[in-house]
């Protein structure tokens, strides 16, 4: 079986990428919808992964600000996690963040997937604080 790949989310993908958000972030995790979409997804970068029937299954978004590059609203659906998935949009986020002049790149991590961000050359900064009602830490990595 192929590792899963990632690409740039073309504009027709938007509606599946925003659906996919929704089942994990408000539907899952009980994130407020009123939240979970803001006026930063119509400038983001948008990044996803489709498995092998060709639905989103994991996706990501990029924001520039100078040589920093934030990455958020990651969500993978449950039925892929850990699989690779995640990792391969984290991957083309990275690619996409270089491509655009940024040095570094900063994410707020829910806790429990600190270890997947840990694995892929983030480092933990500052205390747990909470988001969306969720516990977060910001997590670094610089960019080659």
């Amino acid at each position: 079986m192929p590792s899963p790949t990632a690409q740039v989310a073309a504009p027709a993908d938007l509606a599946e990428v925003l659906a996919l958000r929704t089942r994990v972030f408000v539907e899952e995790q009980g994130v407020p919808p009123e939240i979970e979409q803001d006026a930063a997804d119509g400038t983001a970068v948008h990044v996803l992964s489709r498995d092998d029937a060709g639905r989103v299954v994991a996706t990501g978004r990029l924001l520039l600000d100078g040589a920093t590059a934030r990455i958020g609203r990651m969500a993978a659906d449950a039925g892929v996690r850990g699989r690779g998935h995640g990792a391969a949009v984290l991957a083309e986020l990275h690619r996409q963040a270089v491509d655009r002049g940024a040095r570094e790149v900063v994410l707020h991590a829910q806790l429990p997937a600190r270890r997947f961000y840990e694995r892929a050359g983030y480092t933990a900064v500052g205390e747990v604080y909470e988001e969306a009602g969720i516990a977060h830490i910001t997590m670094r990595r610089p960019l080659p």
